[in-house]
């Protein structure tokens, strides 16, 4: 029964999951150390840490990073609490692939 047990386990973790958005722009993104792993790994914090929603528009700090300067900057309250989310995610992220 263990045995039996033990290689589904291993058969859903080895399952390939589709890339998430934060994975997708990463792995497309010019950075030299932006490996599959890596950039998996930074997908996984993002699971943890953003909703799709928030995933979706972090995104786009990997198209044009002055972005985030512009929501980091930014006067409003749903900008400010994107921003916690989005830092608290960057922390993750840090201290789950680095």
């Amino acid at each position: 029964m263990k045995t039996i047990l033990t290689a589904a386990v291993l058969a859903v973790c080895a399952t390939p999951v589709a890339a998430g958005p934060i994975e997708r722009a990463c792995l497309g993104s010019d950075r030299p150390g932006a490996t599959r792993g890596l950039c998996a790994c930074i997908q996984q914090a993002a699971d943890l840490t953003l909703s799709q929603r928030d995933q979706r528009r972090a995104v786009r700090f990997f198209v044009e990073p002055h972005e985030a300067q512009v929501v980091r900057q930014s006067d409003r309250a749903s900008d400010a609490e994107f921003w916690q989310r989005y830092k608290r995610f960057g922390k993750t992220a840090e201290a789950y692939c680095g």
